[in-house]
């Protein structure tokens, strides 16, 4: 029987994952919890750079898009982000809105075109991927006729590195792994990269500005030239300091409306810091 699996996610989250899950956990911010995972064998001790940019997960997204679709491993620019720009007010906003924050690896063939991404999800809490936290590493494949399946495992620490790279350095002595992507290499196919610029998300915008009149107006007026519709506001002020924090919630746009949008807020001197962007799953 022929199985078409027409979308991986990954959730790449062996290092990335421990710091988010242990973020909320512990109510500390980014900082302390990137050297508690360094001390834990949980990121690189030295430059932790590939493990908090989204560069290592992706590397892993291009091995199973390569596995799952039967084609050469891709070496197209695509959308990559990491996790250094989350902070603890994300994850308790989130919380509020019975959401989480994971990092999410997604390959999906669009039109036979194939599409890759890596990037922070806002998933919610009673979902699959809502729940796996920690060390814990997680895909979830989607095909015909067989529908979803999940694989789970630790994916991060001593133990779990080094018996998969055991095991991998065993099966290729014995001559156990003859074709690595199930297929003879001479059969596997060049796919097309699909435009990423016509990716479709919900999103989570955090926007830290001067508290003052008109500054929200300004927002919502920018967002609604470009088409982009809001579904919730969230607003909490900073009084002490004369600032405030504003949560954006959107319907569904294309990312290369957003990416225009947000390009214009870089001149707003009433916008204290680059707007931040987290994608919402599903």
């Amino acid at each position: 029987m022929n199985i078409n699996i027409d979308q991986l996610k990954k959730k790449i989250i062996y290092r990335s994952n421990y710091i988010l899950t242990e973020m909320e956990n512990s109510n500390s911010n980014f900082s302390e919890v990137l050297k508690k995972a360094q001390k834990l064998g949980y990121a690189e001790p030295g430059n932790p750079k590939l493990d908090l940019n989204g560069f290592d997960a992706f590397a892993k997204v291009r091995i199973l898009s390569a596995l799952a679709f039967h084609s050469k491993i891709s070496k197209y620019k695509c959308l990559m982000e990491g996790i250094e720009k989350i902070e603890l007010k994300d994850i308790k906003i989130a919380n509020q809105l019975d959401l989480r924050v994971k990092l999410l690896g997604i390959s999906e063939l669009k039109n036979n075109q194939l599409f890759e991404t890596v990037h922070p999800c806002l998933v919610s809490k009673k979902s699959y991927i809502g729940n796996v936290n920690g060390v814990m590493n997680a895909v979830i494949i989607e095909g015909k006729p067989v529908g979803e399946s999940i694989l789970q495992g630790e994916g991060a620490g001593p133990g779990p590195t080094s018996s998969a790279l055991l095991s991998d350095l065993l099966s290729i002595l014995r001559g156990n792994i003859k074709n690595p992507f199930g297929v003879k290499v001479s059969k596997l196919k060049s796919l097309k990269a699909y435009n990423s610029n016509n990716y479709i998300n919900s999103l989570y915008l955090r926007f830290e500005v001067k508290d003052k009149p008109g500054v929200l107006s300004q927002i919502t007026n920018r967002l609604a030239k470009y088409k982009i519709s809001i579904k919730r506001i969230i607003q909490t002020p900073d009084k002490k300091n004369n600032k405030a924090t504003i949560v954006i919630i959107t319907h569904k746009t294309s990312e290369l409306n957003c990416s225009n949008c947000l390009s214009i807020f870089k001149k707003n001197k009433n916008i204290l810091k680059n707007p931040i962007l987290i994608r919402l799953l599903g």
